[in-house]
């Protein structure tokens, strides 16, 4: 089955290459214009574009679950701190390991399942997943937590790079660029709202009970995706060196230097937000669960708002949020204790990574329409790392310097990124208006 472009019209369809679709011909053939009365109430091809979509969800659900474990420990940073007795720069770790585990998951997983039904793969990293977030809720020491976080990183890999090559085998070509809209929008919310969540069911409940709801939330995405789910068959395996070869185009090369500047700018500073608000605007638990909401759906907002422009400019999506994600960490350091300011560039930065991971997305398709899940696992490989890299020099920062150096060393990374990004643009404007005239 062949499928339009995810990002611009110009785009080659090519992104069911690696795959033959679940339907078989009979059923695709039923759901064509001519095919007889498919939209009648119960018709067997309504009936299949509905559990269609409920396998979408399904797989959107369990995005959001992996994503939103990886950053629980962001909310749940000081909590997690006190009850085992270390530093706030050495819990920075949970989040950095996971993100490295992940990096390197994505195309191990993604190499070594062969031709494993996706299926099946999808659920065995749903399955780790569970284990993790159940280890997490009981861990007696720190390094039990750690050892829970290398299980979360191996799920997060496994799970996202695989996940995101399936809407095409799921819908018709027709629907595919709305089902990975919906995909990926599990990580995007996630990224944006699962902080959110894991602080204030920590400020209800305790860290490990915010670990155990995870948990519960594992169980029900790996019941519902055995459930939901046809057998997705591998036509073929992915070789290592279609990895590398895609590293060796310069506008994925370019794109993946630019996610990793943006994301580790980002996460340098977010993944020690909760401790900066305490500190630097004075703020108690109460009032941060309320900014990290209200951040969350600034995020929702802004990746929503980037989803209309993306397909047409993903590279100018991307300059615009950096930019302004840029200004928003550097308001936040200024601001201090004046709760006016504090609150605006919250909501502004909230709105500004929420248009992040679209933009990316949409830069690295565009870059290798041809070659998904090798696309797939670049991106998250390389967001991972720069996960990783950020929380570790956040750290550093925090322990060697003051909470707030890691506002100005994000903002920093962040700027850069609207280089490229807006040359970029101007290359895609400059092509656009050749081909125009």
């Amino acid at each position: 089955m062949r499928s339009r472009p995810l990002f611009g019209a110009g785009t080659p369809a090519t992104l069911g290459v690696m795959s033959n679709p679940v339907v078989d011909t009979a059923s695709t053939a039923s759901s064509t214009p001519d095919s007889g009365p498919a939209g009648a109430p119960g018709s067997a091809p309504e009936i299949a574009g509905a559990r269609s979509w409920l396998a979408v969800t399904a797989i959107a659900v369990g995005t959001f679950a992996v994503v939103c474990t990886e950053m629980l420990p962001v909310g749940l940073l000081t909590p997690i701190s006190h009850g085992l007795h270390v530093s706030d720069g050495s819990t920075g770790l949970a989040i950095t390991l996971a993100a490295v585990v992940a990096g390197f998951a994505a195309p191990i997983v993604l190499v070594a399942a062969g031709r494993v039904d996706r299926r099946i793969v999808l659920a065995a990293m749903m399955f780790v997943l569970l284990a993790a977030n159940t280890i997490s809720a009981l861990a007696p020491n720190f390094a039990t937590l750690l050892v829970a976080r290398v299980l979360v990183g191996t799920s997060i890999g496994g799970f996202w790079a695989i996940g995101a090559s399936l809407p095409v085998r799921l819908v018709p070509a027709r629907s595919v660029g709305r089902a990975a809209a919906v995909i990926f929008g599990g990580v995007s919310v996630a990224s944006v709202v699962g902080v959110p969540i894991g602080t204030m069911i920590g400020e209800w409940a305790g860290w490990r009970v915010a670990f155990a709801v995870m948990a519960g939330l594992s169980a029900a995405v790996l019941i519902t995706l055995l459930l939901l789910l046809p057998p997705l068959p591998a036509e073929r395996a992915v070789r290592p060196r279609e990895l590398t070869a895609l590293l060796r185009r310069r506008t994925v090369l370019t794109g993946a230097t630019g996610l990793i500047l943006l994301v580790a700018g980002h996460f340098g500073a977010y993944t020690y937000v909760r401790p900066i608000l305490e500190e630097v605007g004075d703020l108690g638990p109460g009032p941060i669960g309320g900014l990290l909401l209200g951040y969350g759906v600034a995020g929702v907002v802004g990746n929503f708002v980037a989803g209309a422009y993306t397909g047409r400019a993903p590279h100018g999506t991307l300059a615009v949020a950096a930019g302004l994600l840029a200004c928003s960490v550097a308001v936040l350091a200024l601001s201090g204790s004046r709760t006016p300011g504090t609150v605006t560039a919250m909501l502004a930065w909230g709105l500004a990574y929420g248009a992040v991971p679209v933009g990316l997305q949409g830069w690295l398709l565009r870059s290798a329409p041809d070659a998904p899940e090798a696309a797939s696992a670049v991106f998250v490989t390389g967001f991972q790392l720069a996960i990783a890299l950020g929380s570790l020099l956040g750290g550093a920062a925090v322990d060697a310097v003051a909470t707030s150096a890691v506002l100005w060393c994000g903002g920093v990374l962040a700027a850069a990124t609207t280089l490229p990004a807006l040359a970029a643009a101007r290359r895609e404007r400059g092509r656009a208006s050749t081909a125009r005239g």
